[in-house]
């Protein structure tokens, strides 16, 4: 997976449908999430599209797997999992990751439908680092 800074980087020289080509694209090259993992228990709740995510590893390695059913929701998804993955879970849990992703002005690139539930996706990513932190 690419670095949030590299897609900043890229995103940064691209204009309107470039943009959601490459969220399209990043959406793509997130790691497989097996069916049987697209629960309830891992919906999140407040997306206009459905959008999952499963968290694994420990405290000194957090890793996530995400979807959705909708293509420019699935390369948001991959952004806010770009931001902190495979980062420590007390990293992740004190991690401003609505601040990490201001480069990309999703609110003002994308509708308000598509970036609704980008807050409850981050709160529920900054729990669990929370928990997993604590012991």
């Amino acid at each position: 997976m690419r670095t949030l800074s590299d897609i900043a980087e890229e995103y940064e020289f691209l204009e309107g449908d470039e943009r959601y080509r490459l969220l399209i694209e990043l959406g793509r090259e997130l790691e497989e999430m097996p069916q049987a993992l697209k629960t309830d228990a891992t919906l999140v709740r407040g997306c206009s599209a459905q959008v999952w995510v499963y968290p694994t590893g420990d405290a000194d390695r957090l890793h996530f797997l995400a979807d959705s059913n909708a293509a420019i929701t699935k390369g948001i998804v991959a952004l806010v999992i770009a931001a902190m993955q495979d980062k420590p879970a007390s990293e992740v849990a004190d991690m401003d990751i609505a601040a990490a992703l201001e480069p990309f002005d999703l609110k003002n690139q994308l509708s308000s439908n598509r970036t609704q539930g980008v807050p409850n996706m981050i709160a529920l990513v900054r729990e669990h680092a929370a928990r997993i932190a604590a012991g």
